[in-house]
């Protein structure tokens, strides 16, 4: 009995105790929850960090056929946290059985220390504690981080290797310069999206969604906790084809220089489907130098000139007002037009000049002022606006949307605006493409809708918007005139723009491998600096090709070219017939054999890889003569022969890589151990590290393309 009741007493003991602890426990949780609350959430804040917004991968440009054009590309600097409690416990035990394997890996993969070097300088930061050592200079890539990571110590990861990385963020753009300003560019601070161009017109669909984490501390040690996962940003792909831009450029480049110009566009559009197969705007920056550095395509706003004419001459058609075969008397070039001078390109002083009587067709042809003028202002001149009417029947005075933010808009001066001053000699001077002034890329649009059928579309610069591989949304042309004229019109005027190029101001753009048609345009600009009023000219050629089945419209304009006569056939033309031979070069299958031996001329050789160029020039039945040199050779180029002297290539010294494409160039560098920079696209024209110099692994050679 006495036993049983000692164990009651103790278990009542036991019971009262542990009610006792649960009502600790509930008084102590009201204390807190009612009472205390507001300092322990103080103590909670104490405890936190200021959280952090996670920025997402900017989405990417591709070009029409997918090609990279702009991405989002990462970078990370590496920092050693040295204190971590794993490197110390055993008297760091576990840092020193791996410090000389670690310094060895890092040494044969940045080559900017030896492994010596590297050990005495992580032991220096180990020994000093520090938080954030710096491993190397050097920027690397995510395929250099994780093989980093691999590396001994690093491999325990963050928490006991101590491997802290940085991210950093870049745009870059796998083709240079090509298209940028219609690719566009993002801010220097890349949280601000785009600046101009396709990066700005759909900066909200390619920045994507943030995310954000905060930063909690978890024992001895501040943790980052993503509470939101970022949304990459969408890709998109452009209208632009790498090869037809390439080639805009470069002719536009050469013609550029051969004049120096001050600068100019070439644009270059698909006839059915409105698509942008290239936009290159180059100005000058520098005696020989030029950049895409305004986007005048879209957004220059000056008088067309002379390509105006074919738009005035199809309002006056489709009136019946006038008929190809009509003649009109220009007589020796010099007309006076409402008491104001009007001449043709060829007047002369004496008299001599003029076309006299030519037809309204041979009147476009050599693009005679005063036959247009004429016939618009005998037909138009008591009723102007119904010439303007005219002009807006077409619809080519329409805003369209050309997703490149800072596009201009055509202003065509209207009589019955009453804002407008309007005189007897604006009609006149309106008709040859003077008192009104629209972007380029209308100028186009107008003459694509000639090759079109008739059927006026807006030029478009996007093709489709998708996520992941899977498309979300595609894009076409808007029309935006079913037909500009009618058929009848519509053949006169293809005809009388095929007879410009045939005998016309176009005739340097007749092509033997492409018919073209077309219009020359010359606009003398006037405006004063500060040593007073100063002339010069725009140039310009627009039209399409081929010209029987037209599957390409380009325009090429041209502002102040400051050496030779200023001509929209020899200069602007000669860019246009570049552009079009070089476009349909690439799209017409032929065997180099099949053509005429005296056709053929010896082509530019790169440097490079000896048997590969043998194989090239072996196919294309070229002569050459080449030594029994080895594997990589210099080619020269006299005009009657190539030749070939061999280089001597090793990996211990810089190899001489002018002269080389981007691939051979990167791949005997990056033999030769070293990092590469690449400006530009060609040919290397210079490198940054001397040839023959001693090969340091790791180190960055910049090499400049032309």
């Amino acid at each position: 009995m006495a036993e049983r009741k000692s164990i009651l007493t103790r278990f009542a003991i036991i019971y009262f105790l542990i009610v006792l602890f649960f009502g600790v426990v509930i008084y102590k949780m009201v204390v807190i929850q009612y009472f205390e609350k507001d300092e322990w959430m103080e103590l909670s804040e104490k405890l936190k960090r200021q959280g952090r917004e996670i920025a997402p991968n900017r989405g990417n440009i591709f070009a029409c056929d997918g090609q990279l054009m702009a991405s989002t590309v990462p970078y990370y600097h590496l920092y050693m946290d040295t204190r971590v409690e794993y490197l110390h416990i055993k008297n760091g035990a576990n840092y020193k059985k791996d410090i000389d394997s670690l310094g060895y890996y890092l040494s044969q993969k940045f080559g900017d220390k030896s492994p010596r070097e590297y050990v005495r300088y992580i032991n220096a930061g180990y020994n000093r504690g520090d938080g954030k050592l710096r491993i190397t200079s050097n920027k690397i890539t995510h395929a250099d981080l994780k093989e980093v990571k691999s590396f001994p110590i690093f491999r325990k990861g963050k928490y006991r290797g101590g491997l802290i990385e940085q991210k950093f963020v870049t745009r870059v753009h796998p083709f240079g310069s090509l298209a940028s300003r219609t690719i566009g560019g993002i801010y220097g601070d890349a949280s601000k999206g785009g600046a101009f161009g396709l990066e700005l017109k759909y900066d909200n669909l390619l920045k994507g969604k943030k995310g954000y984490e905060t930063c909690e501390l978890m024992g001895d040690r501040w943790i980052y906790i993503p509470e939101t996962e970022p949304e990459d940003g969408l890709d998109i792909t452009s209208t632009i084809d790498v090869r037809i831009q390439d080639i805009a450029e470069k002719a536009l480049a050469d013609k550029l220089k051969e004049i120096d110009a001050l600068r100019g566009c070439a644009i270059v559009m698909e006839v059915r489907s409105g698509e942008v197969k290239a936009c290159a705007n180059l100005s000058r920056i520098g005696v020989g130098k030029y950049e895409e550095h305004y986007n005048m395509a879209v957004a220059d706003m000056s008088e067309p000139g002379s390509t105006f004419k074919t738009i005035s001459l199809i309002v006056a058609l489709e009136d019946g007002v006038v008929k190809p075969t009509d003649t009109i008397d220009t007589k020796n070039g010099l007309w006076m037009m409402h008491g104001r001078r009007m001449t043709d390109h060829n007047y002369r002083v004496n008299g001599s000049g003029g076309y006299h009587k030519i037809s309204v067709a041979e009147g476009l042809a050599y693009s005679s002022n005063i036959l247009v003028s004429r016939i618009i202002d005998e037909n138009y001149g008591s009723r102007p606006s119904d010439f303007v009417d005219g002009i807006y029947r077409t619809k080519i005075n329409e805003p369209m949307d050309l997703e490149i933010p800072g596009a201009g808009k055509p202003y065509i001066r209207n009589p019955k605006d009453k804002n407008v001053n309007w005189y007897k000699t604006a009609l006149p001077w309106m008709s040859i493409g003077y008192e009104t002034k629209m972007p380029p890329i209308y100028t186009l649009a107008f003459y694509n809708a000639i090759a079109n059928n008739g059927k006026l579309i807006q030029p478009f610069f996007v093709k489709k918007i998708s996520k992941d591989g899977q498309t979300l949304e595609e894009f076409s042309a808007k029309t935006i005139n079913s037909s500009i004229c009618s058929k009848k019109t519509l053949r006169e005027i293809r005809e009388m723009l095929e007879l410009v190029v045939e005998k016309g101001t176009g005739k340097v753009v007749k092509s033997p491998l492409v018919s073209i048609a077309g219009k020359t345009g010359t606009a003398q600009l006037n405006y004063t600096n500060g040593h007073g009023q100063h002339k010069s000219h725009q140039v310009s050629f627009c039209g399409y090709f081929p010209a029987d089945e037209p599957q390409y419209s380009c325009i090429v304009v041209i502002r102040e070219p400051r050496i030779g006569y200023p001509s929209g056939g020899t200069m602007s033309g000669g860019v246009f017939k570049n552009i079009a031979e070089r476009i349909y070069a690439g799209n017409v299958q032929i065997r180099p054999n099949e053509l005429p031996k005296d056709s053929l001329f010896l082509p530019s050789v790169k440097s490079g890889n000896a048997l590969a160029t043998k194989n090239v020039l072996s196919k294309l039945d070229i002569d050459y003569t080449l030594d029994n040199g080895g594997e990589w050779a210099k080619f020269s180029n006299d005009g009657e022969e190539i030749r070939a002297t061999a280089l001597e290539i090793t990996t211990k010294t810089i190899p001489n890589v002018v002269g080389m494409g981007a691939k051979d160039a990167v791949y005997l560098m990056e033999c030769a151990g070293q990092r590469i920079l690449l400006y530009g696209r060609g040919k290397v024209q210079s490198q940054s590290i001397k040839a023959g110099s001693t090969a340091i692994r790791g180190q960055t050679v910049t090499l400049i393309l032309n």
